[in-house]
């Protein structure tokens, strides 16, 4: 059976795990099934394979100028503890339960298109990088749970509980993105949604008549901030010069070393460069946004019409970057910010009490799931929304994790975990279910999955597809302050 497992490896780790390979392939199906020609069917492939490419050579721009600026926070600030990172805990957990996974992963593909095809959960988890950080987290939960028996069990439990959960949380999101993109061709496939959802919900209650972060009114001076790419450099320009500054003079050497500066004018220039860096990273992951929009939605409709009827793609979350650029940097902060609050908060009270790890905030989750947060409490609730969003999205990352390490048994004891709201939640959940007992707790987990599905077709039935409209009242009232003011400028009479 070693020939099986190698070649499930093969198809998780080299192609579901490359989201470029993965969407290229889903767009060339879609193409074959509208019928195009063979020119364009491998072209459009290409093409969305690309834009995908262009998009995590962006995000890889975006990680690397976060690095020293994150670095140089801990070491000015003091902080130990645990830094959430998905990518280092899938490696360090891949070394024990990697065979594992790639069954989970392959199987898990299947029972999602299955749940696609046969209910009213119609999403097409796009993700891949997402798909093998899941599987492998359910195997982890799983084998604990099981302590270490039973690998068929874990396979088919966690394959059946992955293929849930990459159908559910798309169809929960769906009002909010739905909202953010102005159709319903597109879902939010990235493990992240509980925080989106929480920060639409946040936005909702807070920004009744809040206006959009895209209409923020700069004074005529300063109207080259409404470019987003020069707006978001020039803050990141001031965050990191306040941090690189604020290193020199606690920690000089450390902060010139992280810099790779010899000295402190260099690293005030080494800051200032990386900061353009950051800026330069969004524009890339814009530009690929838009490439892969414009090869993937229109292939889609191939695979809806033929494969599973009425599907969306479910993509990750920068896809939803370009409908609020400035709501991205405005949920980041504030996502980092709710992260430092919340560890203040585990440090004074939470770890003393009940042993909570202290979850450190990391940089890249707080951009990514931060930024994706602010524009999700952007369209509900303005500028308000996004960062109260952005903040409770920072809550959500920092206390989520942190339960989570408790499931992982002694895996728990190495320094990383799971970033991402989704992964906190559903593994705590799945892990907490086997406190009363191994065959209990492989029971409650299947009737957890049952349970979501039934849940969330009746969401999808009920609300999504109802048309609900979520800050429908916000729209309502911004409409009649603008009509007014409209109404308002034309009673003025013309001055002579």
């Amino acid at each position: 059976m070693d020939w099986l497992v190698d070649v499930l490896d093969f198809i998780g780790q080299q192609i579901l795990n490359v989201p470029a390979y993965l969407i290229g392939i889903i767009t060339a199906v879609g193409l074959i099934a509208l019928k195009r020609s063979s020119g364009q069917v491998i072209g459009g492939g290409l093409k969305a394979a690309l834009g995908f490419l262009i998009l995590g050579a962006g995000a890889n721009v975006v990680i690397a100028s976060l690095a020293p600026l994150g670095e140089i926070i801990l070491d000015v600030t003091g902080a130990q503890g645990v830094i959430p990172t998905n990518e280092v805990i899938t490696a360090m957990a891949a070394e024990q339960y990697g065979a594992q996974s790639a069954y989970v992963l392959t199987l898990g593909f299947l029972v999602m298109l299955a749940l696609a095809r046969f209910t009213p959960l119609r999403y097409i988890f796009l993700t891949g990088h997402h798909m093998v950080f899941m599987a492998l987290m359910l195997t982890v939960v799983l084998s604990v749970g099981l302590d270490g028996k039973n690998d068929w069990l874990v396979v088919l439990v966690g394959a059946f509980l992955l293929g849930v959960i990459m159908v559910v949380m798309p169809a929960l999101a769906q009002p909010w993105t739905r909202k953010i993109t102005g159709d319903d061709t597109l879902a939010i496939g990235h493990f992240g949604t509980l925080g989106y959802i929480a920060a639409g919900a946040s936005g909702q209650a807070v920004g009744k008549r809040s206006r959009s972060t895209e209409e923020i009114d700069f004074p005529q001076g300063l109207k080259f901030l409404r470019d987003s790419m020069v707006a978001t450099a020039l803050s990141m320009v001031l965050i990191y010069e306040v941090f690189v500054i604020w290193g020199l003079i606690a920690s000089p050497e450390s902060t010139k070393e992280l810099l790779g500066a010899a000295d402190a004018g260099a690293a005030v220039m080494a800051g200032f460069a990386q900061a353009l860096q950051f800026g330069v990273g969004v524009a890339i992951i814009l530009y690929g946004v838009r490439t892969v929009l414009g090869e993937l939605v229109p292939a889609f409709q191939g695979i809806a019409e033929k494969v599973v009827p009425g599907a969306k793609p479910a993509l990750d979350i920068p896809i939803v970057f370009p409908f609020g650029a400035n709501a991205v940097l405005i949920g980041f902060l504030a996502s980092f910010v709710g992260g430092l609050v919340t560890l203040a908060l585990i440090a004074v009270w939470l770890e003393p009490a009940f042993g909570l790890a202290l979850i450190l905030p990391g940089m890249v989750p707080h951009f990514f799931t931060g930024g994706g947060a602010g524009v999700y409490g952007n369209a509900t609730g303005g500028r308000k929304g996004a960062v109260v969003g952005g903040f409770v999205n920072g809550v959500l990352i920092t206390i989520l994790p942190a339960l989570l390490l408790q499931v992982f048994g002694a895996l728990g004891d190495i320094n990383s975990t799971f970033g991402d709201a989704d992964f906190g939640w559903f593994g705590t959940l799945l892990g907490t279910s086997f406190q009363a007992g191994s065959g209990v707790g492989i029971v409650l987990c299947v009737l957890i999955g049952v349970v979501l599905v039934v849940a969330a077709s009746i969401y999808q039935v009920k609300v999504v597809d109802s048309g609900w409209t979520p800050g429908a009242r916000r729209d309502e009232i911004l409409a009649e302050e603008d009509a007014a003011a409209a109404a308002a400028t034309k009673e003025t009479p013309a001055k002579e």
